[in-house]
């Protein structure tokens, strides 16, 4: 190819990517990490944010094993999927949440931190777009780097993949269903502990229908806390798996 043809190919591959570059909006958090990480997660798909994402966290974390969050996308029509991250966690995914449709698009859970971070959550829609919401959280640090407390204690060893729950009635039809699954969830970043977490949790009805799917990372915190809100649901089966190949059941009755 002649010198000329090369110039032309390499200033159109300049003006592609610097068009890609420019669709990434300007970050409201201004995280040094969210170029990176929205060209990771969202590729070439839209992304907005839209105050209609909820993300309720406390401003600063108590304790770095576990910070609630709740996330609320409910204004939001044809959710297909919630992503959860910490931009500066060493491993900035905490989850992913598919609910079914008998699922609303909002859930509870505890996660660890590292220092201080953004959180977002990303709600895809049915058209494809990225719409986003978060905060930042402040943070002493050391939460994905501490090994587990069940570790030592023993205490996982003994009760490991008990799954407990309640559903209580909320309005319109709707059940707010509350688990606790008894599991380390090691990072694998505390010094000779290996990465050891759920990577997935299916919802199913009474008749074996899924409900809503959640797929599980390391920060996700130990003895995982997890809240759903389901419409009628009646009984809710609950399957679990992990990394190393187990296989966890429970159910919950109203």
């Amino acid at each position: 190819m002649a010198a000329s043809a090369w110039r032309r190919l390499a200033l159109l591959l300049m003006l592609v990517t610097a068009s890609a570059q420019a669709e990434i909006p300007a970050d409201p958090l201004q995280s040094p990490a969210w170029r990176y990480l929205a060209q990771r997660y969202f590729g070439e798909a839209g992304v907005v944010f839209d105050p209609r994402v909820k993300l309720l966290l406390p401003v600063s974390a108590e304790n770095p094993l576990s910070v609630p969050v709740h996330v609320d996308a409910r204004a939001l029509a044809e959710v297909r999927e919630i992503l959860v991250f910490a931009d500066l966690n060493p491993i900035p995914v905490i989850l992913r949440y598919q609910p079914g449709a008998q699922a609303e698009p909002s859930l509870g859970f505890r996660f660890k931190v590292q220092q201080a971070t953004p959180v977002r959550a990303a709600v895809r829609t049915g058209d494809g777009q990225w719409h986003l919401g978060g905060a930042w959280i402040d943070a002493a640090g050391g939460g994905c780097t501490t090994p587990s407390l069940g570790t030592g204690s023993g205490l996982w060893k003994d009760h490991f993949g008990e799954i407990s729950g309640h559903l209580w009635p909320r309005e319109n039809g709707v059940q707010r269903l509350r688990l606790r699954v008894i599991h380390p969830m090691d990072t694998g970043l505390a010094g000779g502990i290996p990465a050891f977490y759920l990577d997935e949790l299916q919802l199913q009805n009474g008749k074996g229908e899924l409900l809503a799917k959640l797929q599980g990372f390391e920060p996700l915190a130990e003895n995982p806390l997890l809240s759903f809100d389901l419409r009628n649901a009646g009984v809710v089966r609950v399957l679990a798996r992990d990394t190393q190949a187990n296989q966890l059941r429970g159910s919950v009755a109203p």
